[in-house]
């Protein structure tokens, strides 16, 4: 498909994101940071002379859900610099998750910036005009955004869950307390710190 499309020297961006999200629900390894990027690399390796990989952008720990990630803005901005002119992910959920802004940047902003983008296992290339795969994006742009969606809840009905069994699910724990080692959902008293609050609530009630 690439080798049918004829063209000058393409200034290429590998994007790769790993969301939290990802990791919590024990992603499949071969969508780890590393193999995303062996994957992509060996791919524009593959592609030719042609092409001249300008950098990696990675975003690991941000949900696709909306782009104000710093390494996909960074590339952003490189496009507009023009030192970018085609980006590659591994497949259209690295690029983004909300099928709105998603489509947004495949069907205007890339466009209208002469940028072509190319998911490769999802077959998409923006520059392949006779390419069926494209015109399949925005349903698959749907189907990511509704699995991020169901999986948001999913999540937030499983924490409630816990709350309700009075375990720990919060992120900053107060002074006197840590988690028990054994037991992340779980708070025990640290002893350093339970003496500087009882000195404090000792001083503080001595003075009444």
């Amino acid at each position: 498909m690439l080798d049918q499309i004829k063209t000058e020297i393409y200034k290429v961006a590998i994007y790769i994101r790993l969301s939290k999200e990802d990791i919590d629900r024990g992603y499949d390894e071969s969508e780890s940071i590393k193999n995303q990027r062996d994957l992509l690399t060996e791919y524009v390796r593959k592609l030719g002379m042609e092409y001249n990989l300008v950098d990696i952008y990675t975003d690991q720990g941000f949900t696709g859900t909306n782009f104000n990630r710093p390494g996909f803005q960074k590339m952003i901005n490189d496009i507009e610099l023009g030192k970018i002119n085609m980006v590659i992910t591994k497949d259209l959920s690295r690029l983004g998750r909300d099928y709105i802004e998603t489509g947004e940047y495949i069907e205007k902003w890339f466009p209208e910036h002469e940028v072509r983008y190319v998911s490769v296992t999802d077959g998409i290339d923006t520059f392949a005009t006779n390419n069926g795969n494209n015109d399949i994006a925005p349903f698959k742009s749907i189907l990511n955004d509704m699995y991020s969606k169901d999986l948001s809840k999913k999540i937030r009905t499983a924490l409630h869950t816990m709350q309700k069994q009075g375990k720990w699910v919060g992120g900053k724990i107060a002074i006197g307390y840590m988690k028990d080692p054994k037991d992340k959902n779980k708070l025990i008293i640290c002893e350093p710190e339970a003496k500087i609050v009882k000195t404090i609530f000792n001083m503080a009630s001595s003075r009444k």
